[in-house]
């Protein structure tokens, strides 16, 4: 029997892929990249962090200038600015749409001619960018390509927010039923064949007018050219699900306690677990200390609010006048109460997602934003045990 996974360090040693999800702004870019310098850190091998987000906030808290479609290695020297001696590799990697769908023709097309026809078609400069949620399909190829290759140990993938995510996830399966939806036949019926019957015949004669035939043959020629490589697409779909189904595959939802976040990140815990898919760990940035739960903490506070009078009579004359003591020392105990019916409010939001995940863990707010491997480093040892 496995081992119970405890922590954020037992969870990735026991992965090769981890994919982070969540809502925009809580965090989870950060989150990604904080994970993959822990890792490298402390686990050692190789460990890639490839965003999916165009996003380029990566690349400056890792201490790159840019990076791209090319997995780019972090420098040994923005690990000694920080004061940190890895026992691994980290390095960086931003999907490139167009880059990859090249790739991927290039890879899955029958034949060199095939491969050249669609390289060269008008419509697949356009298409590329925009067609059948082609940024998650191609990603989800890049991250099967990338794992299959081997050749890192540890591959930490930054999704796009939430709803987009579960797009992310269902892409190849899509992608596949489009290339073989019965729509898609009826509209490439008449060029495959040449022959419109007299009840298509209209239509096309309108579209033509519309568009321009050679507009319309473009398109038809371009659908007519991807579905050779129908078969690849179906042979991918099928073992990238089986990949995300894997057991050293894990999803690790990066969530903050407010409302909308929290149901952002309730509404995915849900979909991983319709589609039985691991859920590693929830991530929860921004949370309130746990001092103001602590009950000799609330006696004070409730002090200070319920006597403040006294308690500012007690004070060394220096401290100032004293209705403005009293003031002050009201607020500050209101205050702290405040923040405790929040903190409170907080602890539930964390019971319930903790049955949902082998680990939940929790990180503070920072004094100052996070722009390097050292804020980097700094996040993930909130995390990491």
């Amino acid at each position: 029997m496995a081992p119970e996974v405890r922590t954020v360090e037992q969870l990735l040693a026991a992965k090769e892929i981890v994919v982070t999800c969540g809502s925009g702004g809580v965090g989870k870019t950060t989150t990604a990249a904080a994970l993959g310098t822990m890792a490298a850190t402390h686990l050692g091998g190789k460990v890639l962090v490839l965003t999916v987000d165009p996003a380029r906030r990566l690349a400056t808290a890792m201490g790159l200038e840019a990076f791209g479609n090319v997995e780019t290695r972090v420098p040994s020297e923005a690990f000694a600015a920080a004061g940190i001696e890895p026992r691994g590799e980290l390095w960086a990697a931003m999907l490139d749409t167009k880059q990859s769908w090249d790739d991927l023709v290039r890879r899955h097309a029958p034949d060199a001619k095939t491969r050249d026809a669609i390289l060269a078609n008008p419509l697949y400069q356009n298409v590329t960018g925009k067609f059948v949620q082609s940024h998650d399909y191609i990603a989800m190829e890049r991250l099967y390509e990338l794992h299959s290759s081997g050749t890192y140990d540890l591959i930490i993938v930054d999704t796009p927010p939430t709803r987009n995510a579960i797009d992310f996830l269902e892409a190849p399966e899509r992608m596949a039923d489009f290339f073989s939806s019965r729509l898609l036949r009826w509209l490439l019926a008449p060029y495959r064949s040449r022959f419109m019957n007299l009840a298509s015949k209209p239509f096309y004669q309108v579209a033509d007018r519309i568009l321009g035939s050679a507009f319309l043959q473009d398109i038809a020629d371009f659908f007519i050219l991807f579905q050779t490589m129908y078969d690849g697409f179906v042979q991918r779909a099928r073992s990238v699900e089986r990949l995300l189904q894997d057991r050293r595959t894990t999803f690790v939802v990066v969530s903050t306690l407010d409302v909308a976040p929290v149901h952002e990140a309730e509404f995915f815990v849900g979909a991983l677990r319709e589609r039985n898919l691991h859920l590693g760990a929830v991530v929860l940035n921004k949370v309130l200390p746990s001092y103001l739960l602590d009950p000799a903490a609330t006696a004070t506070a409730t002090k200070l609010c319920d006597g403040a009078g006294g308690v500012a009579a007690a004070l060394p004359p220096d401290m100032g006048d004293r209705d403005a003591v009293e003031r002050v020392l009201h607020e500050v105990g209101a205050s702290f109460l405040n923040f405790q019916v929040v903190a409170k409010r907080e602890a539930e939001q964390r019971g319930e997602l903790s049955a949902a995940a082998d680990v939940v863990a929790t990180v503070p707010y920072f004094d100052t934003d996070i722009y390097d491997l050292g804020g980097l480093s700094r996040l993930g040892e909130s995390i990491w045990r």
